[in-house]
């Protein structure tokens, strides 16, 4: 009624210009129209929802729980997300988020990490495989069994456990799901296991080749370069094999090692000598083989991952393995042929029922033991070594073998298992298997150990420090 006279009054007033009225006429409108407005939105308030009504609550209520235990595993609550997803289990045994609960209490072990976790992880994961195989996510579940063990890998020269559950548990994977998305990552992953455990025997084996114990040197470095090819030093386990034979009177034997040098390894720096050596012995030298020059071209011009500077230091005190791994080839097809036990060699301080190498099965009393003293390591039963005590509890010496020859002195002093110049050479050029390369090898003319140091000769005389670096020149040419 106001807004009526309003307009009223200021259309009679003609006492006022037109355009004043006019003006008027716009401001009164524009209030008038503000006014409607605010009134309408009083009038239609928005009204209240119901919650108990609304699409969150008519969500199923499985899936409500999985949702929120989800929530809690990524915020770092893993034991709470584990209970929420352990009570769909149970109260829901047939939601179809039940494959999942049970991949994300998996999960959320190995995210929590921690050895009893990554133990809870391994069979978590082992038991949805067993329950959903033909689900897409089983390759998953697989990978990562295989990654739990990797995760847990130390370094070369310590406990191995971890690396060959690993090695395993890869080949397992690749072999179930050869055309997986998640193979390339297997492959590469699988590499640098067997890298890992290859450079540990490596270690081993170039030990006992510096201190001359060939037998055992023998041992581990065929076992490398017959199952790990791909190993970034084969060439040099191939230059210690065919040095090794190649100091025994069945030299012919070095020559196949050689020879794979300069065929399997073209691009090696130990290609040159191979080759002098291979003349030497009056073996024909084998050209390159094309595919592992191609191989080798690949692998150096790769791009790898380097190590900061500033970690360096942390890596004296870090258990796990990196430099290892960062040295593992990129490219090639891992070994996918499980390990046997015959071509594992002897690990150092193992007890009697490792295999015998060079016949015999397990319990054969083969016993490797270390001298406190820092003395050399024996793997045969043949030798005699003075007892040594590891921990609280002492390695009984091993007793001679009384069928071995006896043992003659040399002009230099030095002492030469009867019979050996009487021993016929082979004439085959094939490298020996195992049990003919142990037998073999008792001809090098090597001493046997009677616990007293290395660096020795028959008569008791140490050899001079020079004389040693000189020929341990000569048998490490890098």
């Amino acid at each position: 009624m106001r807004r009526t006279s309003l307009l009223a009054t200021v259309r009679r007033s003609t006492f006022l210009p037109t355009t004043m009225r006019w003006t008027l006429f716009v401001m009164i409108g524009l209030f008038l129209l503000s006014a409607t407005r605010s009134d309408a939105q009083v009038l239609h308030k928005k009204k209240k929802v119901n919650k108990s009504t609304s699409a969150e609550n008519t969500a199923e209520p499985d899936k409500i729980l999985y949702d929120k235990a989800i929530d809690d595993v990524k915020h770092g609550r893993h034991e709470v997300g584990r209970l929420n997803l352990q009570t769909l289990i149970n109260t829901y045994p047939d939601s179809d988020y039940l494959a999942k609960a049970k991949l994300a209490i998996a999960d959320s072990f190995y995210k929590e990490g921690g050895t009893a976790n990554l133990t809870q992880a391994v069979q978590a994961y082992k038991d949805f495989d067993i329950f959903f195989p033909m689900l897409p996510e089983a390759a998953y579940a697989q990978l990562q069994v295989a990654m739990t063990h990797y995760k847990q890998m130390e370094k070369p020269d310590r406990d191995r456990t971890h690396a060959r559950a690993a090695e395993e548990e890869f080949q397992t994977f690749l072999s179930k799901y050869p055309t997986d998305p998640l193979a390339p990552k297997a492959e590469q992953h699988l590499r640098e296991v067997q890298e890992l455990l290859a450079e540990g025997d490596f270690r081993i084996g170039y030990y006992y080749y510096v201190k001359e114990d060939k037998k055992a040197a023998e041992s581990r470095l065929r076992a490398i370069v017959n199952r790990y090819p791909l190993y970034s030093k084969s060439d040099r386990a191939l230059w210690m094999l065919g040095n090794i034979w190649e100091s025994t009177e069945k030299k012919e034997i070095a020559a196949p090692y050689y020879a794979r040098i300069v065929r399997n390894y073209p691009l090696s720096s130990l290609v040159p000598d191979a080759k002098s050596r291979l003349k030497a012995l009056g073996a024909p030298v084998p050209q390159a083989d094309p595919q592992a020059v191609a191989w080798m071209t690949a692998e150096q011009n790769a791009p790898r991952q380097r190590e900061l500077f500033i970690k360096k230091p942390l890596a004296l005190i870090h258990t796990g393995p990196g430099q290892e791994l960062r040295a593992a080839a990129i490219n090639g097809k891992p070994t996918m042929t499980p390990e046997a036990e015959s071509e594992a060699g002897i690990d150092v301080l193992a007890g009697g029922s490792q295999p015998r190498i060079g016949g015999g099965g397990p319990g054969t009393g083969i016993v490797a033991t270390v001298r406190a003293g820092g003395g050399s390591v024996t793997a045969d039963g043949a030798e005699s070594v003075a007892p040594t005590t590891v921990g609280s509890e002492a390695t009984p010496a091993t007793q001679p073998d009384p069928n071995a020859p006896a043992a003659t002195e040399t002009s230099d002093g030095g002492t030469t298992a009867a019979g050996t110049a009487d021993a016929a050479p082979k004439t085959d050029a094939t490298p020996p298997t195992a049990a003919q390369g142990s037998d073999a090898l008792k001809t090098d003319g090597s001493t046997e150990h009677d616990g007293t140091q290395n660096g020795t000769n028959g008569s008791g005389k140490k050899e001079s420090s020079s004389k040693k670096k000189k020929g341990l020149r000569r048998i490490v040419p890098w």
